[in-house]
């Protein structure tokens, strides 16, 4: 009896590890499928909101022009995230409050 079992468990181990490969059915990932087109960041038509102060609207629309999915106002010393993000628009301030950089990343 004990050696029928420790011959079935190498068969179980391979079955469990087949079971996780998708056949491209609904669920699974479809190789030959294009991607999702990631929604760009265009920094070049941010440019505009450099010089201008810090607000809402303004983000808003240096967001917007910029076609990026989100922005972020990054402050003098302020710790940030060093991954690169193609959707992100990023606003440099000054102390005043003034936009000085419009990026992506």
């Amino acid at each position: 009896m004990r050696t029928v079992l420790w011959m079935g468990i190498p068969l179980v181990a391979a079955l469990t590890g087949c079971a996780g490969m998708g056949s491209g059915g609904p669920g699974h990932g479809n190789p030959g499928a294009p991607a999702q087109p990631l929604q760009r960041c265009d920094a070049a038509a941010a440019q505009w909101a450099v010089g201008k102060t810090n607000t809402v609207q303004h983000v808003e629309e240096a967001r917007r022009r910029s076609g990026a999915l989100m922005a972020r106002v990054l402050r003098p010393g302020q710790a940030t995230t060093l991954e690169f993000n193609a959707e992100r628009l990023n606003l440099l301030v000054d102390a005043t409050g003034r936009f000085t950089t419009a990026s992506c990343g």
